[in-house]
């Protein structure tokens, strides 16, 4: 588990939390940027989902959150909502970059 600095006061706590989101935003960026790579290797919308990857990722983080101390629902909640977001946007890039033929009916 991480070392967490003792605090004085609650504006000191929303500094060290404001420091974390700026740096969950960059990973999320980072991960936004593998996900639309991920999109160019399906051929199709309906490839996007891939519910057994979910399932192994949900797994995976499960155990991380047990190692490093966080609260299991929370992580399992914020993954389920993350993935459900990147599903979304890799379903829309994917689209983008493998347009229905005009000839297709």
């Amino acid at each position: 588990m991480t070392r967490i600095a003792p605090c004085a006061s609650l504006a000191e706590v929303r500094l060290h939390i404001d420091r974390l989101d700026r740096q969950l935003v960059a990973l999320i960026a980072e991960r936004g940027a593998y996900v639309r790579q991920a999109a160019g290797f399906k051929k199709t919308v309906a490839e996007v989902p891939a519910p057994q990857r979910v399932a192994e990722v949900l797994a995976r983080v499960q155990a991380v959150a047990l190692e490093a101390g966080a609260e299991p629902a929370v992580v399992d909640a914020t993954w389920r909502a993350m993935i459900a977001a990147f599903i979304d946007s890799e379903q829309r890039h994917q689209a983008a970059l493998h347009p229905p033929s005009p000839h297709a009916h």
